[in-house]
């Protein structure tokens, strides 16, 4: 399903550096078609509690389960060796799900990928583009090197946002790319002034030893 691409010293300083990185055209644009499909057959063939429906988007979970085509995004060679990079130690994946952002949806808080009251440890999220993000549909944005604050907050209100407003940036790209970030920086998606929706497929890999709450 993906192209094998490569992870070199640019991604490993992105990581370290701004918390994330993106890696462009990831999926090749023979199999993006037949992902797409099968995203879109997953949601429509699930149970009805299985489908998670918010204020700001449509959820289901276990994706790596919902076809081969999924299972094969959670063994992308990048992806494994930002875990391996990042986590250090022995990891698994935690989760995958796949998620639509509904069309006009508000922007959403910086936060971490950590609960109020939950230990921290190495953790590395990823999102794989099914729909192109762009800075008017929705994009992912974070607060660069907020990861390496010596205090980071579980997330941000929007005065303090407005405070890092400089320091904010979009992760934009091609349908099949993927964003990969340390669970630790603040991020959340921005809002989707467009009529469509935005699909992806996110989840995290975590150090064998933890369990995500």
């Amino acid at each position: 399903m993906t192209a094998c691409g490569q992870f070199g010293s640019a991604h490993v300083n992105g990581l370290c550096d701004s918390g994330f990185v993106v890696i462009p055209n990831l999926i090749a644009p023979n199999r993006l078609k037949q992902l797409s499909m099968a995203y879109d057959s997953a949601f429509a063939t699930a149970r009805l509690g299985d489908v998670r429906i918010g204020t700001t988007s449509t959820r289901l979970n276990d994706f790596v389960n919902r076809g081969p085509e999924f299972e094969e995004l959670s063994v992308c060679r990048p992806l494994l060796e930002a875990c391996r990079h990042v986590i250090g130690q022995p990891f698994k994946l935690s989760s995958m799900l796949g998620r639509t952002l509904h069309p006009n949806a508000p922007a959403q808080g910086l936060h971490i990928d950590f609960k109020a009251d939950e230990e921290r440890f190495p953790l590395v999220s990823y999102i794989w583009m099914i729909d192109e993000f762009r800075s008017d549909n929705g994009a992912t944005q974070f607060l660069s090197g907020s990861h390496n604050w010596s205090e980071i907050p579980h997330e941000l209100t929007n005065d303090d946002m407005a405070e890092y407003e400089n320091q904010i940036v979009k992760a934009c790209g091609r349908a099949g790319s993927l964003i990969m970030f340390n669970g630790s920086v603040l991020h959340g998606h921005s809002p989707n002034k467009t009529n469509n929706p935005r699909r992806s497929i996110q989840g995290a890999f975590i150090p064998c030893g933890h369990q995500a709450e």
